[in-house]
């Protein structure tokens, strides 16, 4: 079975990452609906999106459905064992330019993760019939203060 990359802005039209830089620090939530392979997590214009799982090179920053957090083909973190997502769990992440950090159904999992470098974009990734509800805004828990939804960047005349 193919893998899907999806972006995580509802704005892009083609799969892959999203087309808006994240510049404020945002929150976003993801509902398991049907396990398989899945990922989320923040990467560069330039990850690699026909390698799948992400997190395998230094382009992607991503927690991967076993609750490993990758970055560069490394384990950077991983949530506890008795924490791992199940269908219907809600996991959250959010990234303030230098952590990305997990929840799992509105609890922080303390396994902050970091590496990545540049311009980053949000990304999630299924395969193996994983099926994921993703939330930017109206979330089905509250986000740690300081981080919001994703907001587009707009110019006021």
């Amino acid at each position: 079975m193919a893998a899907s990359v999806l972006c995580c802005l509802w704005c892009c039209r083609d799969g892959g990452t999203g087309h808006i830089p994240l510049k404020e620090m945002p929150a976003v939530q993801l509902d398991t609906q049907h396990m398989g392979i899945w990922g989320i997590g923040v990467a560069t214009q330039k990850v690699n999106l026909n390698q799948i799982p992400l997190g395998r090179d230094v382009h992607s920053l991503v927690m991967r459905n076993d609750g490993a957090l990758y970055h560069n083909n490394e384990e950077k973190n991983r949530l506890p064992a008795n924490s791992l997502p199940q269908e219907g769990d809600v996991v959250g992440i959010t990234y303030d330019h230098v952590e990305l950090n997990v929840y799992l159904n509105g609890k922080n999992m303390h396994c902050p993760a970091s590496g990545i470098r540049g311009t980053v974009y949000p990304v999630v990734y299924v395969d193996d019939s994983a099926i994921l509800d993703c939330q930017f805004s109206e979330f089905y828990h509250t986000p740690p203060p300081g981080f919001e939804k994703i907001l587009f960047e707009q110019q006021i005349f």
